[in-house]
């Protein structure tokens, strides 16, 4: 995570980057979770239907295949009602496109249907931060069906399909349970962990110390998020504890680096990712006191869904008009699936103006990339059917297997994919199916970016000034405590908790706005206070809590100050 923050004088149009685009990064660590699930969740049902010889029904049955490659990353709790979220939303975009294409055939208004669906999709996925892939293949699956002729008579029937299909993908995803009913839980504290040790490793001085403390602070936030969403009673209360303490020594090493055994988090994370139990940290009096705060913590309130929907409305007007521009566009050189560029366009927006740049660079590369293997394969797909539902397979294996370590890597299958699936109700042209799909990308890629500029995103810079008021206020919480001769020790962790969600929010707040283009400058003067005084101050109430109360009154509460 960048630690950057453009200065009064940066700028209003900013240097799009082209080093380290299409650069790999480490694969994520359950990559084949997701690449397994795809391909066990899309096989039954397209085996099914080309025994029946009825492969022209696959389209809406892997709409609810899709819903296996989500929330991979979740607690099997709360994963089982995130898939149930999204397969209604999958269901939901599936059965208004199929109505707005039976009853009409003017293609500009089923484009706008399809933008208006995508900004919709974009919005609420980024507002619940369902993903990845986010609102991507929810927009593919709407968009497709859209072009697809059809009665009113025959909705029921297709949307049954998806809804089965979609059970059964529910029915994949949970499985794992059985075997390893805490594995996400265990990989974000691990993860959180590792993040911890990287920072220690700098003693809080190194090189690139700020971006490791700030990637440390979002991992270790994220794998809160993780924990709070494993069920406080019951069978797994005693594992969460464990790893609540686990996750509790990891913002220790945060606050103090420099008092931070690195080895000792890394051989708790290696630990955690084995089948073993959870390690134990020892200090249990300590630990009983600091998870205290815990509870306050989940005592509180989320945001609402509404105050998360605000700062997205730019995105969403982004891509509505980013869809529906490159979708007519499409129309308009006579290409006879809109939808590409439709999608295309959908899947460009990112954060800020500066990712979507990098998402565009990467898209554009990984389609052109994957229409050659596309031409290569569709020869042999063309033989038989079962080879077009094998090669569709293989590659939503290898989309999921590859998308973690660089968004163009996992375009090389979809590409193919998408190719294929469009063959599956009878055999096309390959030449036509290349020439089309290169022009749709094209189009999409470029309308859409233009979109993406010409909304501006000028509430960015309000939401740092925002970002750094609640950080100044959660510190100023936490430094009051502090001076208290005896703070209540639930008190004092959920204030260093708070704090430290502040100062990771602030970050991520500053970054997105710092890749934003036409605004007013960014007050990075008091980011960095801001920053520097909080960190201060959480590394304040780790003293406190090690030195207790007689010997750090004096003390600390100079510390906590900026």
């Amino acid at each position: 995570m960048s630690s950057a923050t453009p200065t009064p004088g940066t700028p209003r149009a900013r240097r799009l980057p082209l080093a380290g685009v299409l650069r790999p990064r480490r694969p994520s660590d359950i990559w084949f979770k997701p690449a397994l699930s795809s391909v066990a969740s899309l096989a039954p049902p397209n085996l099914t239907l080309l025994a029946l010889g009825r492969l022209d029904l696959a389209m809406y049955t892997m709409a609810g295949s899709m819903c296996a490659l989500y929330a991979h990353n979740r607690p099997y709790a709360a994963r089982a009602r995130t898939l149930l979220w999204v397969a209604l939303g999958m269901v939901g975009g599936l059965a208004v496109a199929l109505t707005a294409a039976s009853l009409t055939d003017n293609t500009v208004v089923l484009v706008a249907v399809g933008a208006l669906l995508a900004a919709v999709q974009k919005t609420l996925c980024d507002a619940t931060r369902v993903g990845p892939p986010g609102n991507v293949v929810l927009s593919f699956i709407s968009s497709a069906a859209l072009f697809v002729p059809g009665t009113l008579g025959q909705l029921p029937g297709h949307l049954g399909l998806a809804l089965a299909a979609a059970a059964w993908a529910w029915i994949v995803c949970m499985a794992p349970g059985l075997v390893r009913p805490h594995g996400p839980e265990r990989r974000a504290t691990a993860a959180a962990l590792d993040a911890a040790a990287g920072y220690a490793d700098t003693r809080g001085t190194g090189d690139g110390h700020p971006g490791a403390r700030a990637a440390g602070y979002a991992a270790v936030q994220a794998a809160w998020q993780t924990l709070l969403a494993v069920p406080a009673t019951g069978a797994r209360a005693t594992t969460r504890r464990a790893l609540e303490r686990l996750l509790v020594r990891a913002e220790v090493a945060l606050a103090a680096p420099a008092d931070a055994d690195p080895g000792r988090l890394r051989a708790w994370a290696r630990e955690l990712r084995g089948t073993g139990r959870v390690p134990r940290t020892g200090d249990r009096g300590a630990d009983t006191e600091e998870l205290l705060g815990v509870e306050t913590e989940l005592a509180a309130r989320p945001s609402s869904l509404w105050h998360r929907l605000g700062p997205l409305l730019p995105i969403g007007a982004r891509t509505a008009l980013g869809c529906a521009l490159a979708g007519w566009a499409s129309l308009a050189l006579g290409v006879g699936r809109p939808y590409w560029a439709l999608v295309t366009a959908a899947a460009l927006y990112q954060a800020n103006l500066t990712l979507t740049w990098s998402r565009t660079v990467q898209r554009v590369v990984g389609n052109l990339a994957g229409v050659l293997v596309f031409a290569v394969v569709a020869p042999v797909a063309h033989l038989h059917q079962a080879f077009l539902v094998v090669f569709c397979l293989a590659c939503g294996f290898g989309a999921e297997a590859f998308i973690s370590r660089n968004y163009w890597l996992g375009s090389v299958c979809v590409t193919p994919m998408a190719l294929l699936i469009s063959e599956f109700a009878r055999y096309q042209d390959p030449g036509e199916l290349i020439t089309e799909r290169v022009l749709d990308t094209v189009v999409g890629a470029v309308v859409g970016f233009l979109a993406a500029i010409a909304v501006t995103n000028r509430r960015a810079g309000s939401r740092v000034e925002e970002a750094v008021t609640a950080a100044d206020r959660a510190r100023e919480h936490a430094a009051r405590l502090l001076a208290e001769p005896r703070p209540a020790p639930a008190a004092l962790e959920a204030a260093r908790r708070a704090l430290s969600a502040a100062l990771t929010d602030l970050r991520a707040t500053a970054d997105a706005a710092a890749g934003e283009w036409w605004q007013r400058a960014l007050p990075q003067e008091r980011v960095v206070l801001a920053e520097q005084a909080g960190h201060r101050t959480l590394a304040a109430t780790v003293r406190r809590r090690t030195a207790g109360a007689d010997q750090d009154s004096g003390t600390t509460t100079e510390d906590a100050k900026p």
